[in-house]
């Protein structure tokens, strides 16, 4: 049988620097009812540095995850890239220029990317296809770094976006195995957000969304349904019923996205999302990650206990992730 997989370790890069939401720049030339949702988030504040890429961030959490794992690049099986959502270069691959930089010469190196904050969904189903396919294949680094596009960092009206980097170490063992993964899409909302750039200069790039009812009325409702499906989908195929879940963990968009996901499914999100949103607003697919860990440090999950991670995104996609924490020394099997 196919082993598990697990997360080894994870580390995180946050940019010193702390901007205020009141702060954000660009937000005194919006409107007053833009201005008042954004106030509403549930967002305090955010991390940036605009002297830091996405790259920067990606290659700054990959090496602390690399310590923490006690790993040489060297020894990595293969190196899984989420895409910015920005390139800082076109027809060029930032996923080899990361490799290079780590010195993972060895692994098998590629990117992923393409639904928003429910990408790192693709990359664990990938390192999860790698380890199940090659025997001799261990240790697969998934890295990202989280950087909006735009100078404006309030999306109307979903979120604010930060800086940070995330990494995590996949392997056969280790402190917290992934159980399931979910994932669907649905193409209908493939644009629904979006910056037009070309032929024009950076400062004027902004992200909006095609259509307000759209998001607010339409996809809320998809969502609903569809988080609703594939939670069910997921106890059921595992056995378990919705007592046995001790943590529901989401990714970051405001505190109202927090509510609308604890009514639709009967649940409530831990503390340490609100606490991370309050602090760093929206990082992308590190969302769920830097949950997950917080969660760990704050000693809310322990040997034996399941939690799941839930992620969705205007792209559209959602995604639910079952976890368990165990023996980071034993090898465990489906």
């Amino acid at each position: 049988m196919a082993p598990t997989t697990a997360l080894r370790a994870m580390a995180f890069h946050q940019p010193e620097g702390v901007l205020p939401v009141a702060e954000l720049p660009g937000l005194d030339r919006l409107g007053e009812g833009e201005r008042a949702s954004c106030a509403q988030l549930g967002i305090d504040e955010v991390r940036a540095d605009d002297s830091l890429s996405a790259f920067d961030l990606a290659a700054a959490a990959a090496r602390r995850a690399l310590a923490e794992a006690g790993l040489s690049a060297a020894e990595l099986g293969a190196l899984i890239l989420v895409d910015a959502r920005a390139p800082e270069t076109l027809m060029s691959s930032s996923a080899t220029r990361l490799q290079a930089l780590l010195g993972a010469e060895g692994a098998v190196t590629f990117s992923v990317g393409g639904l928003g904050c429910v990408s790192l969904t693709p990359a664990l189903l990938a390192a999860r296809g790698l380890l199940a396919a090659d025997g001799d294949l261990d240790n697969v680094l998934v890295v990202h770094g989280s950087k909006p596009p735009t100078p404006l960092r309030y999306r109307h009206p979903v979120t604010v976006s930060g800086d940070g980097g995330a990494a995590a170490v996949i392997s056969r063992s280790g402190p917290v195995r992934i159980l399931d993964i979910l994932q669907e899409t649905n193409g209908d909302y493939w644009d629904l957000f979006h910056v037009d750039f070309r032929d024009r200069p950076t400062d004027q790039w902004r992200e909006e969304c095609r259509s307000i009812p759209d998001y607010s009325f339409r996809l809320a409702v998809e969502t609903r349904n569809r988080l609703r499906a594939l939670h069910r989908r997921l106890l059921e195929r595992n056995g378990l019923e919705q007592q046995d879940i001790s943590c529901y963990l989401s990714h970051n968009l405001s505190a109202g996205a927090f509510r609308f996901t604890e009514e639709a499914l009967d649940i409530k999100i831990s503390t340490s999302c609100f606490d991370n949103l309050r602090q760093y607003g929206h990082l992308g697919p590190n969302d769920v990650l830097l949950n997950l860990h917080t969660e760990l440090e704050r000693g809310g999950l322990g040997d034996g206990q399941r939690a799941v991670l839930l992620s969705a995104s205007p792209a559209a996609a959602w995604s639910l992730l079952l976890v368990e924490i165990g023996d980071g020394a034993a090898t465990h099997y489906l």
